[in-house]
């Protein structure tokens, strides 16, 4: 009698297992079951905003529901960043950021989320170098007249940023410090506002992601003279580095990801990572980067995890070192 119930007992486990195993893979393979929103925590135009836009058209195709993008700017990147912290970490609401995102942890004196802890990271998506650019009024033609300029008048020299602790700003301060330079940063809520002010000659210049103003590079509204990167930029090919230019140690590397809210199951983080891979290789995805200057980069979830791990601590010692004011 005994060994008859084991086996009943057994007959009817297998029975349960068999029914639920379908079950178990539908819901595995049912992501995403409804509509994704991707937030961008600067406004719409901005170089984040239009590979998150070129990325999200592609991976609405692919996974078959709706991939919206939804500005939320304000506060260097933090208000959009702390809607996603606090959202349910379901894979229906991504972030798509720029290295601001590993700044605001030395810039804020208290963030309204952890930023190792509330985020997980998926891919990097590009590398978009910032290019040095100047209004042809100042009659600076080489970043070493800008030298020059900025060293016969120590402190008369001003610069624009996305904001403050924005990835902008992090560029020119590190090339402030290995330049050895003064100058003053004008903070502004975006690029389009900074831009215009350098192209008037009110502020003397400004590292810009290379989209905003390649159109005015190349109707001659402003002069390119170097590009912070640590390589040339693709769309920008006979405009040399700072480094090349005269300034080693200035190199920045300004990035756009996606991170997804701390607690989501890696599941979902790998596929993201597998659909982000699958638009970057499209020729539609590829041709945009083009315009943009963008170039296409990514690494696996944990290599990208270690990689804002690093960079959150060295972006703590640039931020000291240029005496940055650490915002409440």
């Amino acid at each position: 009698m005994p060994q008859n119930r084991r086996a009943i007992s057994v007959a009817l486990a297998l029975a349960a297992f068999t029914a639920l195993a379908p079950l178990a893979a539908q819901a595995q393979g049912s992501y995403p079951s409804k509509p994704i929103k991707v937030i961008v925590p600067f406004a719409a135009g901005s170089t984040t905003d239009i590979i998150a836009r070129a990325i999200s058209d592609k991976m609405s195709q692919s996974m078959g529901q709706p991939v919206v993008v939804e500005n939320r700017g304000g506060a260097s990147g933090t208000v959009g960043q702390a809607v996603v912290a606090q959202a349910a970490p379901d894979g229906t609401t991504i972030m798509i950021h720029s290295s601001s995102h590993t700044v605001s942890p030395s810039t804020f004196a208290k963030l309204p989320f952890d930023t190792l802890a509330d985020f997980a990271a998926v891919t990097p998506i590009s590398s978009t170098p910032n290019v040095l650019v100047i209004s042809p009024s100042k009659n600076i033609k080489t970043l070493q007249e800008l030298l020059s300029a900025a060293r016969a008048k120590p402190g008369s020299m001003n610069f624009a940023s996305a904001g403050q602790g924005s990835a902008t700003h992090l560029n020119a301060e590190k090339f402030k410090l290995a330049a050895k330079i003064e100058a003053t940063n004008i903070p502004f809520k975006g690029s389009a506002e900074a831009v215009n002010e350098v192209m008037a000659g009110r502020v003397d210049y400004y590292f810009s992601p290379i989209a905003p103003v390649i159109g005015q590079i190349r109707a001659g509204q402003l002069v390119p003279l170097a590009v912070g990167s640590p390589r040339r930029a693709s769309a920008l090919p006979d405009v040399p580095t700072t480094a090349e230019a005269g300034v080693p140690g200035s190199e920045f590397n300004f990035w756009i990801g996606m991170f997804v809210p701390g607690k989501t199951p890696k599941e979902i983080v790998n596929r993201l990572h597998a659909e982000v891979v699958k638009a970057l290789n499209t020729p539609e995805v590829k041709q945009r980067f083009a315009t943009l200057g963008a170039d296409a980069w990514t690494l696996a979830p944990e290599q990208f995890e270690a990689y804002v791990r690093d960079e959150i601590k060295s972006n703590a010692v640039l931020v000291k070192a240029a005496g940055l004011q650490v915002q409440n």
